[in-house]
């Protein structure tokens, strides 16, 4: 009997590593005829294939591809900095906190009402700057003191409770956190105030031409890491920070207070979601109470694809995804004859995921799981 069994099991998995084999051969398989057609666009935009696949193919020029990335850049690094909260709380209390975009949601609006504030009295205009600064510590404090309420008053009671009912309360606060939104602002879509005339416009750095906006996200994006590495790596905080991650049992018996570290990660991770809505609302200049949502799932999927725990992973990931989604379309999709390929860029991020599972199921840059958690 437990022969047979046995050979049951083994069929079965020998069944679903098949299937996966060939998932994996049809997805690389599309990859290289993808990027070869477009490669043979980009020589000949008149080649049999593509007058059979894309009737019409243009090649790209190189300063539309320098565009696209860029693009995927600004949009990358964005992802990048929500996906270091969703890492940051999975490796210290090894759940996805899934109301973490609403985080992110809450600190565009506040970005939204004071740069009106400051639009209103004139100051937007003649004193950009100063209130930018303003508005992204009014931001940043609010996310923050979001994410450490939410960790206050819905996770820590569930803290010994089995992972599957924070994960379910996430959810919970995540809808909680959208409707609230939506009664005090209503459904439409706000807009940021007009952004001065020397942010608009477009820059050339080593041949690339970048929108002052995109490259303040960069830079504002390098500072955040930067002061967050020194952080984590630098000072007791960040080391009571890996020592909880690692093993939150024998941090405690070396005098570390767990709870006020956990306090500290849901808040610095709430920070990074804070700047990354300033920058998000500078960007696209656009929010609406779902605005945490889709970004929030990328994220997400940013913080698995470079490997959930691990930070530079999470802004690996971002860049990767956010890149990915500049790209594909237009160097795989297009030369393939797929319509509407610009609508595709969420079926790209997410087709990014799977193939990352497929090949490297612990991201990139391997997981970082504290001790309970490891297999």
């Amino acid at each position: 009997m437990t022969a047979v069994q046995e050979r049951k099991s083994i069929s079965r998995v020998s069944v679903v590593d098949r299937f996966l084999t060939v998932i994996k051969t049809l997805l690389v398989s599309l990859v290289v005829v993808g990027v070869v057609a477009f490669i043979a666009q980009q020589i000949d935009p008149s080649n049999a294939f593509a007058q059979w696949r894309n009737p019409g193919a243009r090649a790209l020029t190189a300063d539309q591809f320098k565009g696209l990335v860029i693009s995927g850049l600004s949009q990358g690094v964005l992802y990048g900095l929500i996906a270091l909260g969703y890492s940051m709380v999975y490796g210290v209390l090894g759940f996805i906190n899934f109301a973490h975009g609403e985080v992110f949601m809450v600190s565009v609006y506040t970005g939204y009402i004071a740069s009106h504030k400051f639009a209103a009295n004139g100051m937007w205009e003649s004193n950009f700057l100063l209130c930018l600064v303003i508005v992204l510590l009014l931001a940043t404090t609010v996310a923050t003191a979001t994410a450490i309420l939410m960790e206050r008053i819905a996770y820590r009671p569930l803290r010994n409770s089995p992972r599957l009912i924070p994960l379910i309360t996430s959810i919970g606060v995540s809808f909680f956190l959208q409707n609230a939104v939506l009664g005090f602002f209503g459904p439409s879509t706000r807009s940021y105030p007009q952004l001065p005339e020397w942010l608009s416009k477009q820059y050339s750095i080593l041949t690339f031409e970048i929108s002052g906006t995109k490259l303040m996200v960069l830079l504002v994006t390098v500072v955040s890491m930067t002061g967050l590495w020194y952080l984590v790596e630098r000072t007791k905080t960040g080391k009571a920070m890996r020592a909880v991650a690692e093993d939150k049992e024998i941090a405690s018996l070396m005098g570390i207070n767990v709870n006020r570290i956990i306090v500290t990660t849901f808040g610095v991770g709430g920070a990074m979601a804070g700047v990354a809505g300033i920058m998000f609302g500078l960007l696209f200049r656009a929010v609406h109470p779902m605005t945490g949502f889709l970004p929030g799932i990328k994220a997400f999927t940013a913080a698995v694809v470079g490997g959930i725990g691990n930070l530079g992973g999470a802004m690996t990931g971002g860049i990767a995804l956010g890149s990915a989604e500049s790209i594909a379309p237009m160097m795989i999709l297009e030369p393939l004859g797929v319509p509407g390929v610009t609508q595709l860029k969420d079926a790209v991020a997410f087709t990014v995921l799977v193939m990352v599972l497929l090949f490297k199921p612990a991201g990139l840059f391997g997981e970082q799981l504290s001790s309970e958690d490891r297999p």
